[in-house]
Parts: structure tokens; sequence; C-alpha cells
């Protein structure tokens, strides 16, 4: 009796923990919403001010979910709605529009990703919730076989994609913004990769992307050469 007290009791807190995780996925998945919906604002804009004026705004937000998506436990959402932080007070930084924009455009692009890797996040769970529920251990070695993690050749093709845009847009700060401050943003973006690429903690996925990124940068500062000095 006493056993099955236990049973009962681990399995009503789980339940309880589930259903506090799966709220907090919630309401995090809402701000974050909110944060693409401003940054998309900021993007829209050809006035710098008013596109700095949104990207505060979705820095705030960004600040107000950190505990929802702490009390969620997604790591990879946070790990991206940071990146885009990173970006977006970058952005706030820039002084021309295009180079304002490129890194709106990251900021986005990392805002969609956590968004992405919180469905994942909450449709894991709720699979192994259901698993739980019904004792079904079959089912539950099932989902997880299910999960299997994306071979190397298939990231690698997904972060060439989403690098075509940053490629683009930094060709366009190169051919149209001040020699110099067109340098000076290409070369942060250089120094950003070669300081996260010394992380040994970083993920294949995080390695090619900035290993991609710096030769962006890097042909982007071979164009400039003529002002670096």
């Amino acid at each position: 009796m006493r056993h099955s007290v236990i049973i009962v009791c681990s399995l009503a807190l789980f339940i309880f923990s589930s259903f506090k995780s799966n709220k907090a996925c919630e309401y995090a998945g809402s701000n974050i919403g909110y944060i693409q919906s401003q940054t998309e604002k900021a993007i829209a804009t050809d006035d710098i001010n008013i596109s700095k004026y949104f990207a505060y705004k979705a820095l705030n937000a960004i600040v107000k979910s950190k505990s929802q998506l702490e009390d969620c436990g997604c790591e990879h959402a946070m790990a991206l709605i940071h990146e885009s932080s990173v970006n977006l007070t970058n952005a706030t930084r820039a002084s021309s529009i295009p180079g304002v924009q490129i890194l709106l455009k990251k900021a986005l692009d990392n805002a969609l990703g956590s968004m992405e890797a919180l469905n994942e996040h909450d449709s894991h769970d709720s699979r192994y919730n259901n698993d739980v529920l019904a004792m079904n251990t079959k089912t539950s070695i099932a989902a997880k076989e299910s999960l299997k993690p994306v071979d190397t050749n298939t990231l690698e093709i997904k972060v060439n994609i989403a690098l075509e845009k940053f490629k683009e847009s930094l060709d366009k700060v190169v051919e149209t913004v001040d020699c110099k401050e067109a340098t000076a943003f290409a070369q942060n973006v250089y120094n950003n990769c070669e300081q996260q690429l010394l992380k040994s903690n970083l993920s294949a996925g995080k390695k090619y992307y900035n290993l991609k990124t710096k030769e962006i940068a890097a042909n982007a500062l071979k164009k400039l050469n003529g002002c670096r000095n």
C-alpha cells in the first residue's frame, strides 16, 4: 500500500511539473512570437531610429522571456534567443541602415530558430508524458528511437542555405556603406566568429555555422582592403 502511495505521489508530482513546464513553454512561445513581430517591424522600415525603436522593444521582450524559457527548459531555444539578443543589441549600435538590417535579419533567424526549437521541445515532452500516463514502455522506446539526430551533411546544407542571405546582405553592406564603417562591421563579425570557435563546448552545427560565417566575413574584408588602414 505504501509503495502504491509513493508511486501515485511521484506520478502526480511529475504530471504537475510537466504541466508547469508546458505552460512556461507556451508563454515563452508567445513572447518569442512578439519578439519576431517587433524584429520584422524593425527590418521593414528605412528609418534607422524607428528600426532601433522596434529592436529595443524586441530586446525588452527577450529580457521578460528569460524566466519562462528557463522554466521551459529548452536549452537550444535559450541559446538561440540569446544570439538574437546579441544581434539586436549590435543592431541598436550600428550607424547605418544596411548595417542595422543585416544584424536584424540575423536576429530574426535566431528568433525563428528558437521558436522551432521550442515547438520541437514541446512535442518531445508531450510524447514522453503520454507514454508515462499510458505506462507503455514500448511506445516510449519507439518514440525515443524516432528522434534521430540530423546527419552532418543535412546540417551543413541547412546552414549554407541560411548563410546565403547573410552573404547577400553583407555584400550589400560592402557595396553601399562607407568603407571604414563596412570594414568595422565585417571585422566585428569575423572577430565574433573567432571567439565562438574557441569554445570547447560548441556543437557541430555551431562550429560549422561560425566557420562559414567567418569565411564570408574574411572575403568581405578582402574586398574592403583599400580602407583598412
